[in-house]
Formats: C-alpha cells, structure tokens, sequence
C-alpha cells in the first residue's frame, strides 16, 4: 500500500490529527508552526514567474495560499473525503466565493426553502442583484427538485441538518437529479460535520462549513471552509477567494481550527450524547409542544437520519406552548445556559431564531421557511448534562413547580 493510500484508510480521529503534516518537516515542532508573513521570496525570477503561472508548487502571497493554512485546507479535505480544500475568512466567504467563481447572470441557482439568514441574505440581496436568478423548494422532498430544475440550473444548494428547523435532505436523491439535469450541489454540513455525514461520499460536488462552529470548537474563531474537486478548488481560490471577496483565512485561525480538530470527533460524540438525552427529556415535558432533533423516533425523517448520519449532532430546535412570549420567559431563566447565537461551542448556548439570526427575514419568509415565532434553538455544550437538564428544568418551571426539576434530575443517566 503506498503512504497516501494507507494514511487516507486511518480512522477520523488519526486524520485529524496527524493529516497533511510531518513534524521531522519542520525541525521537530509537533505543532505546525504559524507562517506569519504576507510574501514569499523565490529562488529565481524563473521560479517567482512559474509559481505566479501555476506551473510550478509553492507559495508567493497569502492572500492565495500560506502553509500553515495549507496544512488545514488538505487536512479538512481528507476528513471530508475530497480532493481538494480551501480555508476562508468565515462561512458566508466559503459560500460567497464559491457562488461567485461558478455563477453568471442568467445562471439559476434552487436552494433549499430552510436556510440561515445571511446565506437567505446573500442569495436574494448579492446574487439576484447581479442577474441570478433564485428559486426556492423544500427539498426534503426531491420531487419538488424535479418539478423545478431547467436547463439554466448550474447549482442546488443545501443544508442538512438545516438551521434552525434540524430538517434533513436526501443528499443523494438530491445529487442523482441535479447531476442528471446537468447542475452541480453544495451541501452545508456545518450542523453534522464530517464525523457524521460526508456529503462528498453520497454524490454532493462541494461542501462548505461554518468552521466557527464544531470545527472550531471553542467559541475563539470566526472560519469558513470548502471543498471539492481539485479543478474546482483551484479555480475557486484563483477567482471567488483571490479577485472576488478576499476572504482570506489567517494563518491564527488555521492555527486554532487545526487546534479544534483534534478533538473534533470526542466532542461531537459527546455532544450528540446528550442532546439526545436532553432532546428525550423535553419531549416529556408539558410546556414543550414539539421538539425537532433527528435522533428521536418521533422525528418526520427519522429513517433518513439513521441512513445518512452516524449520530445526530448537537443541536436541538423546540417550540413552546404559549409562543414568542413563552420562549423569551425561558430564556430570560436560564442561569448556567447561555442567551447567544452560534453553536458548537463547549458552552451550551440557546437563541431564538425569528427575533436574532433569523431576523433579517420577513415574517412572510420565515413562514415558507418553517420557522415559527415560538420555535427556540438550542446548542448542546460539553458542560455535566445533568446540569443542563437541571437548568432547562428551573427555567421550564417558571414559579417553582418542584415536579419538573424532580423529572429531570431522575432522568439524567449519565
């Protein structure tokens, strides 16, 4: 077996660790060093002229490659099981760049009728405004795809789970129509990360993540990342990266991604643990009218889950009996869980999507879009989960119903 084909066959967690980098490379330094510099000298102007054509490996500014970032973009390639990565200054820059390098005015490009708010944002207010045209079809239902794909279709975009509503997409029936009618896919995969779905093996072209979440890890970073082939790729960071939006990453961040991975799958697994337990609990209780998280059975789209995902994730969406109202009440309780956006984090974090990331969409939209004014998100930390259920309980019993609290500490069997 030769060394690319036996270090690709290592486990998950190998690869996140040990992909891309060889310390004895780097005069023993078992962390990758940062290459802190804009430039790059050359041996000759032959090779400066060669590098600057493409012709020849090697790096000249780091607002087109830098090595420490580098050393990301493959790792993340190898963990998603694509050719080729590049690393961006944040998720909406791997979305921006990538939509940019690919899409002309006439092009069509449908996308999923759940998604976050500046990726809704950037599609309707930056693409359309440029001759794009975007549609809009719930594709948890492919043949709603077939109904709509035409000859001007170039790409289908996605996410899966989907923010906030945790509803899932088929990614190859997806992939199998979109290629038949001659489009490309892109598959958010930032909710699962690549510990529990790869978009790239189920037929998806690209995938893009949101590196401030689970990759990241620790709430320190704002990232983003794509992959694909290594043609596309290329011309990606030659085009959408280098001319277009110069969403670069620093070398810092790569730094503190890389940092990120290495635990990657231990939290995931953890994570997913107990939102599974948090997400049973809820269900349970009276002032919840419905919890959305794929692992439970009662989820629409249960069967999907337990064929395109290895676990579940983190992230729980529920709606409460009394509305908006109901929602602000419990998160104006909670004293251990934080009232912040994002997820992915080691601390538990709750939002409420119509009234913060959600927001910049009309009520009208969030409507198609199935996110109601009640509906709260709910990010599972890496804190005791007896201790978020006990947190969720005092907040759940508003005027001190002892019951809840007595639930919710019998059910926690960690």
């Amino acid at each position: 077996m030769s060394e690319s084909k036996r270090k690709q066959s290592q486990g998950f967690a190998t690869r996140a660790i040990h992909a891309a980098y060889d310390p004895l490379e780097e005069q023993g330094a078992l962390t990758p060093p940062m290459h802190v510099t804009s430039t790059f000298a050359f041996d000759s102007a032959e090779q400066g002229a060669a590098r600057f054509a493409g012709e020849a490996p090697g790096h000249f500014y780091s607002r087109i490659s830098n090595p420490t970032v580098e050393i990301l973009e493959r790792r993340m390639a190898s963990l998603e099981g694509a050719e080729a990565g590049l690393a961006t200054a944040s998720g909406m820059g791997a979305i921006s760049a990538l939509m940019w390098s690919l899409l002309r005015p006439g092009d069509e490009l449908i996308t999923d009728s759940t998604l976050y708010g500046c990726t809704h944002a950037f599609f309707h207010h930056g693409l359309a405004e440029f001759g794009i045209r975007v549609r809009h079809a719930d594709l948890s239902q492919p043949a709603n795809l077939e109904a709509i794909i035409g000859s001007r279709t170039r790409m289908v975009f996605f996410e899966t789970p989907a923010n906030p509503t945790m509803r899932l997409v088929d990614i190859s029936a997806i992939c199998q129509i979109a290629h038949r009618n001659g489009a490309q896919v892109a598959v958010d995969n930032t909710y699962a990360t690549p510990v529990i779905t790869r978009p790239i093996e189920w037929g998806a072209d690209f995938v893009v993540h949101s590196a401030t979440k689970y990759l990241g890890g620790h709430g320190d970073l704002v990232a983003g990342v794509l992959v694909g082939s290594e043609d596309a790729i290329r011309h990606v960071r030659l085009t959408g990266l280098k001319d277009f939006t110069g969403a670069v990453m620093s070398p810092f961040t790569a730094f503190l991604v890389m940092r990120g991975l290495k635990t990657l799958e231990i939290r995931m697994q953890r994570q997913s643990a107990t939102a599974l337990e948090v997400a049973r609990w809820l269900e349970k209780q009276p002032r919840i009218q419905r919890v959305h998280y794929p692992g439970l059975e009662s989820f629409p789209q249960h069967a999907l889950a337990r064929r395109q995902m290895s676990d579940y994730s983190g992230v729980i969406a529920f709606e409460l009996k009394g509305g908006l109202a109901a929602g602000r009440e419990l998160m104006n309780r909670l004293q251990m869980i934080h009232r912040a956006v994002s997820l992915g984090d080691a601390e538990s974090l709750i939002q409420h999507p119509a009234s913060m990331t959600h927001s910049i969409l009309s009520p009208e939209e969030r409507a198609e879009h199935g996110i109601s004014d009640d509906l709260v998100r709910l990010s599972i930390g890496l804190e005791t989960p007896a201790d978020i259920l006990a947190d969720l309980a005092q907040a759940l019993a508003g005027s001190g119903d002892p019951q809840v609290e007595r639930n919710a500490t019998s059910s926690a069997s960690f």
